[in-house]
């Protein structure tokens, strides 16, 4: 399966953002690619509250959902945004950072609401506190494709490996990573942690990653770490997409899943215990 990762640099304008996706796709397509795939937070990077609640929509009006699905239908591509900032009816006003994967017909085949919020302080100076404005998903999502079953994570959550383990017990053999990384966090820790779940699980780990510096709102500036990977499911790093943006193909292969779990079985010899 020829396959595609986008690197995008995001701004906090919607409407611009799916034109460049959109243009990037159709490219894509033309250089063979039957499954492209999308960074977190696809259609928004901002660092107000007040611009995403201007510019978010809910799901079912958002234009870059509803772009997105005609591009994937016109190029005749599987398409994982990798997620999309949303508003929802919670009382709360929370939104939600949620992963779509599109058929080549421009159907929604899974959803999936990124579990776990990214409320750090990396630096004396740089503190981010995902939850205060998007609510955690609570559910482990698996999307059935016509190349194989997809565990879709979002960012943080490639530091919890029993999401990633339970995927791949789950049938998955292919898990997506698409992130807004740190450069700081970036830089010490996201190609270990990506290379350690590709190891643990046996599956291929796609990362398609915002980079660079994103529209400067209220006198801050949000960078992101960029270097969109692929990781075999023996550990090897296939793509390190540095920090430009642009398109990357590579090609799938479930062979490589079949031989790295016959190498390892590890999956196979999960053990219950006791303690601590």
């Amino acid at each position: 399966m020829r396959t595609a990762l986008l690197q995008i640099t995001s701004s906090d304008d919607p409407a611009a953002n799916l034109d460049m996706v959109r243009t990037m796709m159709a490219e894509a397509a033309s250089g063979g690619a039957r499954f492209i795939l999308t960074p977190e937070v696809t259609n928004c990077v901002s660092t107000s509250g007040t611009r995403q609640r201007e510019v978010l929509q809910h799901e079912e009006d958002d234009i870059t959902l509803g772009g997105l699905r005609e591009q994937a239908a016109e190029s005749g591509v599987w398409l994982l945004i990798g997620s999309l900032g949303l508003k929802t009816h919670d009382a709360d006003g929370r939104f939600a950072n949620r992963s779509f994967m599109i058929d080549p017909q421009g159907g929604i085949v899974a959803r999936y609401d990124k579990i776990h919020m990214f409320d750090v302080q990396v630096t004396e100076t740089e503190t981010f506190r995902e939850s205060a404005s998007y609510r955690p998903g609570s559910r482990a999502v698996i999307a059935e494709t016509a190349f194989g079953k997809v565990g879709m994570t979002i960012c943080y959550d490639i530091r919890f490996p029993h999401l990633h383990a339970a995927l791949a017990q789950g049938g998955a053999t292919i898990l997506t990573v698409p992130a807004a990384f740190s450069p700081v966090t970036g830089a010490a820790h996201w190609e270990p942690l990506l290379r350690a779940r590709a190891i643990e699980t046996g599956c291929w780990v796609i990362a398609p990653a915002q980079t660079g510096e994103h529209l400067k709102t209220r006198g801050k500036t949000r960078h992101t770490h960029g270097h969109s990977m692929v990781v075999s499911p023996w550990g090897e790093v296939l793509i390190d997409a540095g920090t430009q943006t642009g398109i990357h193909f590579f090609d799938l292969d479930d062979r490589s899943v079949t031989e790295a779990r016959r190498r390892v079985p590890s999956l196979t010899h999960v053990r219950p215990f006791d303690g601590p």
